[in-house]
């Protein structure tokens, strides 16, 4: 009976292939059936996950560009805006006839000096800013007319508009101010002083004077 034909209870066997053995005489491994057919094993689609990296990265990447983007964008922004409102400050001292006919008088000795000058039909004004030491920061005061007694404490005395026109921040954490408005008689300007008191011996100075004109 051959390798084909039924076994002892009538159950058909299976055909097997032939042992081959080595040179040596040892026998080889049976081959599998994709050997026998001559096909190679499948193999794992490792493409497909390199391609939904791919995938992934190419929309992760433009998207944090976009989100980083419009950050930058804003920051840029807000400082063109505060570097445009520093531009306008004219770093020396203002002239002795802006000091006069603002008044002005600004202390000898004082350091950071700033100025800045508006004008238009109905008003003129003339934005100081100067640091100098606390006895000539009282006669500053004196000399304006005023005294250091009229300081009221806390008092910030310049008002946002008037601020934002030269980039001047205040009510800064961790800074102390003090302030007054002052004008001697109708006909001369009007006075806003703040003084940021935070360094007791170098206090620093923020003048706004405007003059009015009225009609005869």
């Amino acid at each position: 009976m051959t390798a084909s034909s039924t076994g002892r209870l009538g159950t058909p066997t299976t055909p097997t292939e032939p042992t081959t053995r080595t040179a040596s005489g040892e026998p080889m491994e049976p081959r599998t059936q994709s050997q026998r057919s001559g096909q190679r094993p499948p193999r794992r689609p490792r493409h497909r996950m390199v391609t939904l990296l791919i995938v992934v990265l190419l929309i992760a990447i433009p998207a944090g560009y976009l989100v980083m983007s419009a950050f930058v964008s804003r920051q840029s922004g807000q400082e063109k805006q505060k570097d445009a409102a520093l531009d306008n400050l004219t770093w020396d001292w203002p002239s002795k006839v802006q000091r006069r006919i603002y008044d002005v008088p600004l202390p000898l000795g004082s350091s950071y000096v700033a100025h800045y000058e508006a004008n238009s039909w109905k008003t003129s004004s003339l934005h100081v800013q100067f640091r100098t030491t606390d006895k000539k920061l009282g006669t500053f005061l004196k000399e304006v007319g005023t005294e250091r007694a009229k300081l009221e404490d806390g008092r910030v005395t310049i008002t946002d508009k008037q601020a934002a026109e030269v980039g001047w921040r205040f009510l800064s954490r961790g800074h102390t101010y003090s302030g007054l408005e002052y004008q001697r008689s109708k006909s001369t300007p009007e006075l806003n002083i703040t003084v940021d008191t935070t360094a007791k011996d170098r206090p620093r100075v923020y003048v706004v004077s405007t003059v009015r004109f009225t009609g005869p």
